[in-house]
């Protein structure tokens, strides 16, 4: 149980939704529950191919991005990397906006590097979704691993 005011009530998801203030719903603070009824949710993090994570950071909105891919974490290369890129990966991960990381800013990393030549638009809602090279083609070393901060 919770305590504080109940904000939400009749919450009528369809599971398309990208936020909750998009599901029908009773207006806010609007009710009829007690703390009895309070939702509860446990998540399990998106790991398909193309689930995207920042590591070696302060947090997880910071450090290397690393992108899964048949079954494993890797890097992305920054040749041709760009500041639309870096907003796509950023709204992937949930935030609003972002900036590249300097080089000296995190730890090589010893995976395999999945992607490089990424050119997004700057609309796409995936990174998978921007121009780039087959998966694993690349001619960068860690050095050249992409770094941001969100």
């Amino acid at each position: 149980e919770g305590s504080g005011p109940v904000l939400l009530d009749e919450v009528r998801c369809t599971g398309n939704e990208l936020s909750i203030e998009q599901c029908p719903k009773s207006s806010w603070g609007e009710h009829n529950c007690g703390h009895k009824e309070d939702a509860g949710v446990s998540c399990t993090p998106l790991t398909g191919n193309g689930a995207l994570r920042l590591t070696s950071g302060k947090g997880s909105h910071e450090g290397r991005l690393e992108v899964y891919y048949t079954g494993q974490w890797g890097t992305v290369c920054d040749d041709g990397w760009t500041e639309l890129n870096t907003q796509v990966v950023c709204r992937q991960l949930g935030f609003k906006y972002g900036k590249s990381a300097p080089e000296s800013y995190s730890g090589g990393s010893s995976g395999p590097i999945w992607l490089d030549d990424v050119s997004c638009s700057g609309k796409e809602t995936s990174l998978l979704q921007c121009s780039r090279r087959e998966w694993g083609k690349h001619d960068c070393s860690h050095q050249e691993d992409v770094r941001l901060i969100c």
